[in-house]
């Protein structure tokens, strides 16, 4: 068992020598950001806006729609099934109709009237 030492001790040292470099290895100090001048005049980006109110409703048909509410009160995303594709709708103002391609909630809180295609306008219920 006590052979065994030196050996052990030998493959530790050498491990470490490695850790003793106190600069950095540098690869290429001439290279030029190929995409540093595009980023630097690119526009700033605008994050998405947040989630405010995310609710299911059920319509007069008795099929349920989910609608979630984003934070800027001028878009909303409208799912017919749960785990759908979201239809992204925008409204002009805040507090106006949010539309897109047919799709139309007028509202928020408990109850909106939503216009969906091929289904027509309904009330719906939270």
């Amino acid at each position: 068992m006590n052979a065994y030492f030196p050996l052990t001790a030998a493959a530790a040292l050498m491990t470490l020598t490695a850790c003793g470099q106190s600069q950095p290895e540098v690869v290429d100090n001439k290279a030029p950001d190929a995409i540093g001048a595009q980023v630097a005049q690119a526009a700033p980006v605008e994050l998405p806006p947040a989630v405010k109110d995310s609710r299911s409703y059920r319509c007069k048909d008795n099929s349920i729609i989910y609608v979630d509410f984003l934070a800027d009160d001028k878009s909303a995303n409208l799912r017919t099934d749960k785990a759908g594709t979201p239809t992204a709708l925008k409204a002009d103002a805040p507090g106006k109709p949010y539309k897109s391609d047919g799709f139309e909630v007028v509202g928020s809180g408990t109850s909106i009237t939503a216009t969906i295609p091929g289904k027509g306008t309904q009330d719906c219920k939270a």
